[in-house]
């Protein structure tokens, strides 16, 4: 099963609060094993199990046992990723709730089978939001943290409290009090569910923080950020990312490849077969796609392109991409030619 993720700019986000509260940077990240130069771009990905320690790591430091519900009512989704944007772009709270559940996982990517993470269900007398992510207990922490975002963050647009009651499955902390701070609503410890019991009302709340047509843009992006992180998550996605920068080196070799990805071979034939393709397969596809790339976008002779996607002998190269695209290698650069007179 692949790895949980949350997003770099999660974990940064969580950082920066951390060491406004007194912790000591250099401490956090040694604490979580994080390399930093993973956030500089927060569209990458942290394991959930560095981000796990760097809660843990952040409570300590900080001496804050209720640092996870201090962070989720102080955090700005829109500051930490883009599906916060979406939500700000959106129409209404309900339509907000429906784009921010489609993309939560390029915030907090963990394994719910079929289902969405949240789903609204009309039982126990009225209208609630469940969280229906597996082994909440295991760490508590998120679920203190989305919570008080979502109840916290919908403060923005209405006077009126957003929960009516709040559900957890964990036990009681010593921050109980807290609790009844920020969600300003009766909490039920060790429940048999994750659930925030909500004001109807709310749903027709209007939103629409951002032009309309930002929304389309937002979403576009978005799709094309959760495409990828499915990607990684494929042992196919995994070994394209592996072979893209060895391509020119001479080290797109499967037994590389495997190495890297800290498999044996059969292992890596084994798993590429189950997702129907074959090492020799991924890797001529994509030098197909990079040899489009290469001579399409890019000021490189049909010499240099072949370098760079791997082949020594121009001629082979030429007889591959006849029969990738049935013409010759030249023809992508005339025709970037003729679309620019």
């Amino acid at each position: 099963m692949p790895e949980a993720s949350v997003s770099a700019g999660f974990a940064a986000n969580l950082i920066e609060f951390a060491v406004a509260k007194g912790a000591e940077r250099a401490a956090l990240v040694k604490g979580a094993g994080i390399d930093e130069a993973k956030l500089k771009d927060r569209d990458n990905r942290i394991a959930l199990s560095n981000y796990v320690a760097l809660m843990r790591a952040a409570k300590e430091l900080t001496g804050d046992s209720a640092l996870a519900l201090h962070f989720g009512e102080a955090v700005d989704i829109a500051e930490v990723s883009i599906v916060g944007l979406i939500g700000q772009a959106s129409e209404t709270i309900l339509e907000a709730f429906a784009q921010v559940n489609r993309y939560v996982r390029l915030v907090v990517d963990v394994d719910v089978g079929t289902a969405e993470r949240f789903l609204l269900r009309r039982e126990r007398g009225g209208l609630w939001l469940a969280d229906t992510r597996p082994s909440p207990n295991d760490f508590p922490e998120l679920t203190e943290s989305a919570f008080a975002q979502i109840v916290c963050g919908s403060r923005e647009f209405g006077e009126t409290n957003l929960a009516m009651a709040l559900h957890v499955t964990h036990a009681a902390p010593r921050h109980r009090s807290e609790y009844e701070r920020i969600f300003r609503a009766p909490v039920t410890f060790e429940s048999d569910w994750n659930a925030l019991l909500i004001d109807e009302a709310w749903l027709t709340h209007k939103v629409a923080r951002l032009p309309r047509y930002v929304f389309g843009v937002l979403s576009e992006h978005a799709q094309a950020l959760l495409e990828s992180l499915e990607a990684a998550k494929t042992i196919k996605g995994r070994v394209e990312s592996q072979l893209l920068p060895a391509l020119h080196t001479g080290e797109a070799r499967m037994e590389a490849i495997a190495a890297k990805l800290g498999l044996s071979q059969q292992t890596l034939a084994r798993k590429l077969k189950a997702e129907g393709t074959t090492f020799e397969t991924v890797l001529d596809e994509l030098r197909h796609t990079m040899a489009l790339h290469y001579l399409r976008g890019r000021k490189v002779s049909v010499h240099e392109a072949a370098y760079l996607v791997g082949f020594s002998d121009a001629s082979a190269f030429s007889r591959a991409f006849k029969r990738w695209t049935g013409t010759s290698p030249g023809a992508p650069r005339a025709a970037e030619r003729e679309d620019r007179t």
